[in-house]
């Protein structure tokens, strides 16, 4: 049954609108400064467009095994099942793959280009600490994300940074390949011009995604609530997550670092100092503000 809680988040798809618009203008100003330059723009389409590709399909994959997550059956975590089960017929999403984490990180995440594909998975560590209605909204959180598609979106936003990136590390062995016309001619060379471009795609792209990285963060965590109807129970989740991060050791938490976009909190210690404008996810106290308001609301107090 569908539930009649669910709705449509606009303000993340407005923001999805701008952020994408944004990404738009940028992308192409960086392939008219490629044009420019006469790189062999088709080239670098195809390298960086395989490895695109091989990120959407197989996503879900590579981040399992590089984590050391393992699928289980609904006999080998029945209430995990049972709880997703029932969260997906609520929002009207197939019903995911299930995947266990072996660590004492208290953590979840999900993956899969799209709600058919999706995979989420739980770390032993968060079944160990949250009470269940908790591990509940952490649930409706990941699943928040599946329905909202956030993994195909940041995927294709990430397109040209991708490419950006591939040009900033090869950026001369690529410039080879450009017109020399300026160097002759005593002007900038096109590897500089292709480099430069490069850089500047790249770290706007970054601000940007990060930025949409944050709010599809909030919204996941308003989908979470609205589905549960209870907003006091993920905030005390993430109380509890955020705690216990304070006593995993800093060298296991590196470790995971590289994949913090897909968690539902950060994996960083103590001493994390990097400004919300960095960041993948919103500052805990913007996401407790933000739930505190929603059960007001819920309560009828505001």
């Amino acid at each position: 049954m569908r539930s009649r809680h669910w709705y449509r988040d606009t303000g993340l798809q407005a923001r999805m609108f701008v952020v994408m618009a944004l990404l738009g203008a940028l992308y192409l100003f960086f392939m008219g400064a490629l044009y420019a330059a006469g790189v062999n723009f088709l080239f670098i389409l195809i390298v960086a467009g395989g490895l695109l590709l091989v990120q959407y399909y197989f996503s879900d994959k590579m981040v399992l095994a590089s984590m050391g997550a393992h699928t289980v059956s609904p006999e080998q975590a029945p209430e995990l099942h049972t709880m997703i089960g029932r969260l997906a017929q609520q929002m009207d999403l197939p019903m995911p793959r299930i995947a266990v984490m072996d660590t004492e990180m208290a953590n979840a995440f999900a993956t899969g280009r799209n709600p058919k594909n999706a995979v989420v998975c739980v770390t032993t560590g968060i079944m160990h600490r949250l009470e269940r209605e908790e591990l509940e909204a952490v649930l409706a959180h990941e699943m928040s994300h599946v329905k909202n598609r956030d993994v195909q979106v940041i995927t294709i936003a990430s397109f040209f940074a991708t490419i950006a990136s591939f040009i900033m590390q090869w950026g001369m062995w690529f410039g080879m390949g450009g017109r020399r016309d300026d160097d002759r001619n005593g002007g900038v060379p096109a590897f500089v011009i292709v480099y430069l471009a490069s850089i500047v795609t790249w770290i706007v792209s970054f601000f940007l995604i990060r930025a949409l990285s944050r709010y599809r963060e909030l919204a996941a965590d308003r989908g979470a609530a609205v589905v549960t109807g209870a907003p006091s129970n993920l905030a005390s989740a993430l109380v509890k997550i955020s705690e216990s991060m304070a006593r995993i050791p800093q060298r296991d938490l590196r470790e995971v670092g590289a994949l913090n976009a897909f968690f539902i909190f950060p994996s960083f210690g103590k001493g994390f100092s990097f400004g919300e404008l960095v960041s993948t996810h919103p500052s805990l106290e913007r996401r407790l503000a933000q739930l505190q308001q929603l059960q007001r609301q819920m309560e009828g107090i505001a």
